[in-house]
């Protein structure tokens, strides 16, 4: 049985549009700290070191 969730278009715009507005939030001075924070306590609920790892290969690429 898959009990992997994933978000639709509509929910990802919400996600972008509440993590744009906290980091706007945060300021520049603590926008990577705000960032640093953030991916921890993702990676914590997500409970799979590997699949995080993963996850920020993903975001490494084409930057």
């Amino acid at each position: 049985m898959n009990t992997s969730k994933t978000l639709t278009i509509p929910g990802l715009e919400q996600v972008y549009d509440t993590l744009a507005t906290a980091i706007d939030q945060a300021g520049p001075e603590n926008s990577e700290l705000f960032l640093v924070k953030l991916a921890l306590l993702n990676a914590h609920a997500l409970g799979d070191a590997s699949a995080f790892q993963a996850q920020i290969a993903a975001a490494l690429k084409d930057l």
